[in-house]
């Protein structure tokens, strides 16, 4: 059937495999999942510290993690071998992940790490919708109603008062929706190139993709006049632990672990970077955060997760029909 072809991504697995585990979590898969958020929970934080454009931070983000998942690929075993058709999709997602990057980058550094990161996981709607349209896939009410819910914490996140909304904030917002939009494309075409026969590897898929998406960048980069110098040794080695941390061993670990724990423990363990996101952007950077801007954020959180969980079952009764 289409839809669960729709969810085959990079490392899921059929959800009768997943559920299977509901019993008794599995300790190893838990724990790496709580390390790969939280080490992906720093890369809005990277982007804000390094002195260097956004689009330069997205090259060397996924040069650095490229050449690095490569060099695991390759001591795995793993090789390049696909069939035909197959690098169309990888370039493909490698396309809608560099939009992804150059959008959020400049949300981070209009509106925070914090705020950035959770409107990019507002990819869970533009996820529903899409494979409602396109998939003829149901969307569950839980996710209908996740959505005013979301709307409502980001209104709270901004402030009451739009009139009186920091300048940037409003650029930083849009981007940070461009995200999500750019992110569900990421995704679908991200799972697509592990859905099909004669697909790479996945720390190999991983590896190109990434590597594909420095390809990209570097490219656009030179129509926009962009400096790809690193300023001092404290900004490179902040470049090259963004690539390792964030895009390297992060994604590894929450690669490896997630197939291994339950469908619903695993959506809400992914609220991990969004939360310490915030959390960060509050600590590190003296965000401006009340007692309304903190309800915002828990709405939104709460939102994010209401919509996964829903999708999650609405797919499940489809699958089991």
């Amino acid at each position: 059937m289409k839809k669960t072809s729709s969810r085959a991504g990079s490392g899921s697995v059929p959800y009768a495999a997943v559920q299977s585990t509901t019993d008794r979590l599995p300790l190893g898969p838990l724990l790496r999942v709580l390390a790969g958020g939280t080490m992906i929970s720093f890369a809005a934080v990277f982007v804000k510290l390094v002195n260097v454009g956004p689009s330069t931070s997205v090259f060397y983000r996924v040069f650095f993690g490229g050449v690095a998942l490569l060099i695991l690929a390759l001591a795995r075993g793993e090789r390049l071998r696909v069939g035909r058709g197959i690098w169309g999709i990888v370039l493909a997602a490698a396309f809608f992940f560099t939009l992804d990057l150059e959008a959020w980058h400049r949300s981070i550094l209009y509106v925070g790490p914090g705020l950035a990161t959770i409107l990019g996981n507002f990819q869970v709607f533009i996820l529903a919708f899409i494979g409602a349209v396109v998939f003829k896939e149901r969307i569950s009410l839980r996710l209908i109603m996740a959505l005013p819910l979301a709307i409502g914490g980001l209104w709270l996140l901004l402030g009451v008062d739009v009139g009186g909304l920091p300048e940037g904030t409003i650029p930083g917002v849009i981007f940070g929706l461009l995200t999500a939009v750019f992110y569900a494309c990421y995704i679908l075409t991200l799972r697509r190139s592990q859905g099909v026969a004669g697909r790479l590897p996945l720390i190999m898929n991983m590896a190109v993709v990434s590597l594909g998406t420095a390809l990209f960048s570097g490219i656009s980069s030179q129509f926009h006049d962009v400096s790809f110098a690193i300023p001092t040794l404290q900004d490179g080695g902040y470049l090259i632990a963004y690539g390792l941390l964030c895009q390297g061993v992060g994604w590894v670990l929450l690669s490896s672990a997630l197939p291994k724990l339950p469908a619903a423990v695993a959506g809400l363990l992914m609220l991990i970077q969004p939360t310490l996101s915030f959390i960060w952007d509050i600590l590190l950077f003296d965000r401006p955060t009340g007692p309304l801007g903190v309800l915002g954020a828990c709405m939104a959180i709460f939102a994010i997760w209401v919509g996964i969980s829903g999708q999650q079952s609405a797919q499940r009764r489809t699958i089991n029909k």
